[in-house]
């Protein structure tokens, strides 16, 4: 059950991630000054880090191809959507409306192409489509019961 605590560190992180980021573009007054600070983080953190500790394990060799490229697309897709936001922001949406957005729409597609690279062993239950509503209509209450800044 260690893994919660690492699920509520990226609910926090991400949660705080859109209304931070929007600040800080609006703080710079360029959407690709933010875009930079977000790819000098994901270097920091996403390379720095992992190369010292693989060293420090002896690790840092034995790639393969596959994997190489499954989370290289991985973390272009993560790149893409923090640009996607930021331009988002920058076109005229608020953190209030273009999060709950994309936190309501990101888990169906995450479900969809979980389906599709492993497809279920069963018959679909058909809760998934409620789900798939109430994920729908959870973003669109909190869209339209948001308080008012």
């Amino acid at each position: 059950m260690v893994w919660i605590i690492f699920v509520v560190g990226a609910v926090l992180s991400w949660g705080a991630y859109g209304v931070l980021l929007y600040q800080g573009q609006t703080q710079l007054g360029n959407p690709l000054k933010a875009l930079l600070c977000v790819g000098v983080a994901y270097f920091l953190i996403g390379v720095i880090i992992p190369v010292a500790s693989l060293g420090a394990q002896g690790d840092l060799g034995q790639f393969n191809r596959s994997g190489i490229v499954t989370a290289t697309i991985a973390g272009a897709l993560g790149a893409a959507g923090a640009a996607c936001i930021i331009w988002a922001f920058r076109t005229g949406g608020l953190p209030v409306y273009v999060m709950p957005l994309v936190f309501g729409g990101a888990p169906i597609v995450n479900v969809l192409l979980a389906m599709v690279l492993h497809p279920p062993k069963s018959a679909i239950n058909p809760m998934l489509y409620a789900g798939f509503l109430l994920a729908s209509l959870g973003a669109a209450m909190v869209l339209y019961f948001r308080p008012t800044a």
